[in-house]
C-alpha cells in the first residue's frame, strides 16, 4: 500500500469514527481518537454483521484493502456508547 492509499484509509476511518461518535452523542477526543475509534468500529461492526449473517452494505476498496463504511459507523457508535456508559459508571458524571 502506498502512502497516499494509507492516508486515504486513515481519512475514511476518521470520518466513520467521527460520525459514530456523533450518533452515540459522546465525544472521546480529537482526530487521532476518531481514527482509532473508526478502526475499532470497523472491527466491531463487521463482527456484529458476521454474527447476524448480514452482508457488507457499503465497502470502500483502496488498493486492495476494503473498508466497511456502514459497519464501521455502526461499530463506532456502539463502541463509543459502551465507553460512555463505562466512564459514567466509574466516574459518576
Amino acid at each position: 500500500m502506498t502512502l497516499m492509499g494509507f492516508l486515504l484509509l486513515l481519512l475514511i476511518a476518521a470520518i466513520c469514527g467521527g460520525i459514530g461518535q456523533s450518533l452515540a452523542g459522546y465525544d472521546l477526543g480529537g482526530c487521532l481518537v476518531s481514527i482509532i475509534v473508526g478502526f475499532i468500529g470497523a472491527y466491531i461492526g463487521t463482527w456484529i454483521a458476521a454474527k447476524f449473517g448480514l452482508p457488507p452494505i457499503f465497502e470502500v476498496s483502496i488498493q486492495g484493502q476494503s473498508f466497511p463504511v456502514v459497519w464501521a459507523v455502526i461499530g463506532s457508535a456502539v463502541f463509543t456508547a459502551v465507553i460512555a456508559l463505562l466512564r459514567r459508571a466509574f466516574t459518576g458524571k
